[in-house]
């Protein structure tokens, strides 16, 4: 994970430790942004996407440590509907470009500070955001814009692992990676 500066390592550890939301983009961050159109039996075009199984089964572990998680995402999508079911996320909104009325109704469902709040995005709808909340994170296929725009750079990009890099750093930062591996009989 690239820092961006003024940040340092240190300071983004401190931010982490206290992160009590998790919110993301889902095209180009949960997925690699690429958006397959099949036909369905009848004939009627459905979108599809892929969605990888190390950042599912990590989004599954914050709510172990009482981290929620929530995506706005401006297209509808029902693959995006079943993935969140699937892993649980807290909070599913689609078909906002307009992310901030999104972002404020969450920050008062969820009863959390903005500093409490960190983002993962890759493309310009999803400054506004970064900018409202204690850390951000593009993805390693980010436009170029939104990784300045960002705390730090995933080495992953979207779909790939960004997500779980993420998550792997909220939950190192708060103590709990030792005992997660403990429970995998990891060494």
């Amino acid at each position: 994970m690239q820092i961006n500066p003024p940040l340092t390592e240190e300071a983004l550890h401190k931010l982490a430790s206290g992160i009590q939301l998790l919110l993301m983009d889902v095209d180009g961050v949960m997925t690699d942004g690429r958006l397959y159109l099949v036909p369905d039996t009848s004939g009627n075009m459905v979108e599809t996407k892929g969605f990888d199984s190390q950042d599912g089964i990590a989004l599954r572990w914050l709510q172990w440590h009482n981290i929620k998680t929530g995506v706005i995402s401006g297209r509808q999508s029902p693959a995006t509907v079943e993935r969140a079911r699937q892993v649980d996320i807290t909070y599913v909104f689609q078909g906002h470009i307009e992310k901030i009325p999104i972002y404020e109704q969450i920050v008062a469902d969820a009863k959390v500070q903005p500093e409490e709040i960190a983002y993962i995005g890759d493309d310009l709808t999803d400054v506004v955001i970064m900018r409202r909340v204690g850390l951000s994170f593009a993805t390693a296929n980010a436009r170029e814009e939104v990784k300045r725009s960002a705390n730090a750079v995933t080495s992953a990009v979207g779909g790939a692992g960004a997500v779980r890099e993420v998550i792997e750093l909220l939950l190192k930062a708060r103590g709990a990676w030792e005992n997660l591996l403990r429970k995998y009989e990891v060494k």
